[in-house]
Order: C-alpha cells, then structure tokens, then sequence
C-alpha cells in the first residue's frame, strides 16, 4: 500500500503476507501509524491495495467493493455511533442487521418479527438491553451502542469479523464489559475474528494469535502456546 502525492511519500503497508485460518482471534497491536488500520481498511475495501491479492472464503476480492465483501464479512468501529442507526429502534437495528443483504420494507417486517428472539439475544448482553427494544437508539449510552452494534454485526455470523479498536472510545469499566461480551459472542459462534487494539492487556488476554504491525510489516506474529507464555514486558521490548 503506497500513498504517493503526501509530504512524506512511504509505502504504509509492504511485502505483506498473512494468512487467517478458520476460528482464530487475532489481535493486532503496533505503534501509532505503524499500518494497522491500513491493514485492516484493506481487507474490509476502503483503500485498495496497489498490488497483491486478498482472498476470502475462496473468493478473490482484491477489486471488490465494500458492500460486496459484507456477504462475508462484518465489521465493528471504534465510534459507536458508526455501527447504529441512531434515529431507529434498537429493534428496527437488529431488524436491518439481519436482512443486510435483503430489500425489505421495515415497517411490514417489524410487524412480522418475533420480538421474543431479539429480547432473548439482547438479554445474553448483560447490559439491560432488552428494556429498550422499541427506544431509539441515540439514547443509549455508548457502552450499550457498542454492545449492540457488535450483536448486529454477529447476527449474520460472517465468516470474518473486524473489530477496529472497538472499545477505544469507552470507560475502562464498560470497555472490559464490551470486551467479556465479544469474548463470548467470538467463542460461541467460533468465529473468524481480527481485532486491533492498543491495550496490550488485551491482546494478550484475548484471542489465540497475537500480530505486531511495524513500519508496515508484520514484524511478529505468535499463536498458541507462544502467545500464552508472553508478557506484557517482552511484548514491550518487541515494540522497541
């Protein structure tokens, strides 16, 4: 990946080759612009790469639009206002999230779905969620916008999840619940996931596969019991 035209012209990302096996959670960490985000906003489709091939589920879409690639793939932002309809029912969200890929009208599939089934994944959330099916969704807090948007992007259980710094933006205390909660949704469904994050407690805590972006490389890449047995001080020392 090369942004040419800008004051320091450098290639973001370079020689990349990393391959994402079914059922791992990986967390990716490295410093601030080391290509994280890059990365990451390359396999989703917002930037293309200059060359190379990415893969998914036997499908090339190197040259595929985002909305193309969400048959497959979901993803979780660090803004929780990004992942919600703000002025729709927390219902009405769960309603959409589920029919991504369908042309529906919203006001006869309300009518038709089974409240029941929502209240019930909501429940499973531990964040008081299903007291608030039919309230607009801009009057949540964050925690439970976030907690909500990472429910509606597992709906469709893609076969790979992007979490984009997703606990960023929240409280130490809700971002440890926010955390619990994927934990358990990524476990549960056995789902293919990459997190970046900057909390190296995390990454260490999470997961089975642990990679470190660097100069746009990835310069480590642990899984196993590799990753069980390393420490926050030699995870500290790789960044040096």
């Amino acid at each position: 990946m090369f942004f040419p035209g800008t004051r320091n012209e450098r290639h973001v990302l370079e020689n990349i080759n990393l391959n994402v096996y079914e059922g791992d959670f990986i967390s990716v960490i490295g410093n601030n612009g080391a290509g994280k985000s890059t990365l990451m906003n390359s396999i989703a489709g917002t930037l293309s790469a200059d060359a190379g091939e990415i893969d998914l589920v036997n499908h090339n879409v190197s040259k595929k639009s985002v909305a193309y690639r969400s048959r497959w793939m979901s993803r979780v932002f660090q803004d929780p206002k990004m992942g919600t309809a703000g002025d729709l029912t927390v219902m009405q969200n769960l309603v959409l999230a589920q029919s991504h890929t369908k042309t529906i009208s919203l006001k006869w599939y309300q009518k038709k779905a089974e409240e029941e089934k929502y209240l019930a994944l909501l429940k499973t959330l531990n964040m008081g969620l299903e007291n608030f099916l039919n309230t607009q969704v801009k009057y949540l807090s964050g925690g439970q916008r976030q907690a909500l948007s990472l429910l509606m992007a597992t709906l469709s259980k893609p076969k790979l999840l992007l979490l984009d710094e997703h606990t960023a933006a929240l409280d130490p205390k809700t971002s440890q619940e926010v955390m619990a909660i994927t934990d358990s949704i990524v476990k549960e469904q056995k789902l293919t996931t990459m997190m970046i994050t900057h909390k190296m407690s995390d990454a260490l805590k999470y997961g089975n596969r642990l990679i470190m972006v660097q100069d746009g490389q990835i310069k480590l890449d642990v899984s196993g019991a590799q990753k069980d047995n390393l420490d926050k001080a030699e995870l500290l020392q790789a960044f040096e």
